[in-house]
């Protein structure tokens, strides 16, 4: 299984490690984890996402090492935490990137395991795992690569940013084995927690921004769809502080009888993205009716039209998705 992905890393000198547009907890450690595995194997590695790191991921030491110039003269592109081309599409559109992808070896490490929808050919290290980060831990381990305590520290930020701190329905016994040997190599959760809620405090502004994002949540389907609407004016307004939909989604999702939690951001030039948090898992199955993806239980997807007929789509996307659910139940 990993025999294609270390002859890659192998046969290469200059690695840069690809984050989609969205970043979050898993791609941003996994990126970084493996700039430290392989910068033990002498390789020269550049952590790539065509967006700023959000501040409430800057928890991570080494965020600022990731850069926003995508380096051509790379040998090797590995792909981390996604395999659709939807979360791709500013990677895509800069200049040159895709004439590199498709003329170069490129690897994809993801545990969203469903079928890749990248348009040009890569080599795939897909596994049903909670976190990217537990792939690239068993990929270390089997290649017997050393895992630096720094390194175990950002796999381990990873998963349990992920999973909520290993409390999501994805994780299994594996996760936590993953979690007790990255401990072992000198990570501490505490450690990581201690630095994460310094970074998730909120200026008073951003608590009250919280508030009027909970009024407007509006519920569908006899309360089992939560839907809350993120216009771009407060896209621009609070998205350096604080992601607004991570503000509510974990809220929506514990209401009585909701089964789905979408937040829809728009944008001007008609781009509206989705964000879904499921109780039942079936996010990754109404994320797909938008041609999105990611887990059962947290998914999301991009599209161009207008917030009304997203809204009636999402509407029946997540009514078929509960009905089919019920029947295989």
């Amino acid at each position: 299984m990993y025999d294609t992905a270390k002859q890659l890393i192998s046969d290469s000198k200059n690695i840069i490690v690809i984050q989609a547009e969205n970043p979050d907890g898993d791609s941003l450690g996994s990126s970084l984890a493996l700039e430290s595995i392989l910068d033990k194997l002498g390789k020269e590695v550049t952590m790539y996402c065509p967006v700023e790191i959000p501040k409430y991921l800057r928890y991570f030491p080494g965020w600022d090492r990731v850069v926003n110039d995508f380096d051509t003269s790379a040998d090797l592109a590995i792909i981390v935490d996604t395999s659709a081309d939807i979360l791709l599409t500013k990677v895509l559109e800069t200049r040159g990137v895709r004439s590199y992808l498709e003329s170069h070896s490129v690897l994809v490490m993801d545990h969203h395991t469903t079928k890749s929808t990248l348009s040009f050919d890569v080599e795939e290290l897909f596994e049903d795992a909670a976190a990217t980060s537990e792939i690239i831990y068993r990929l270390a381990s089997n290649a017997g690569w050393e895992v630096p305590a720094d390194a175990a520290e950002h796999l381990l930020g990873s998963l349990l940013s992920d999973t909520l701190g290993l409390s999501t329905q994805n994780v299994t016994p594996a996760s936590y084995d993953v979690a007790a040997n990255l401990t072992r190599l000198g990570a501490h959760t505490s450690t990581i927690e201690e630095r994460r809620r310094e970074f998730m405090k909120k200026a008073p502004e951003i608590l009250e921004y919280k508030g009027r994002l909970i009024q407007r949540i509006e519920y569908f389907l006899d309360g089992k769809l939560a839907l809350v609407h993120i216009p771009f004016d407060e896209i621009e307004k609070y998205s350096d502080k604080y992601n607004p939909s991570v503000l509510v989604l974990d809220e929506m999702r514990l209401v009585e009888n909701v089964a789905v939690a979408v937040a829809i951001k728009t944008y001007p030039d008609g781009k509206l993205t989705g964000k879904l948090r499921s109780n039942l898992p079936i996010s990754e199955a109404i994320a797909g009716y938008f041609g999105g993806g990611g887990h059962p239980y947290a998914s999301g997807f991009r599209i161009y039209d207008d917030y009304e007929t997203a809204q009636r789509e999402l509407i029946t996307a997540t009514d078929k998705a509960l009905k089919a659910h019920d029947e295989t139940a």
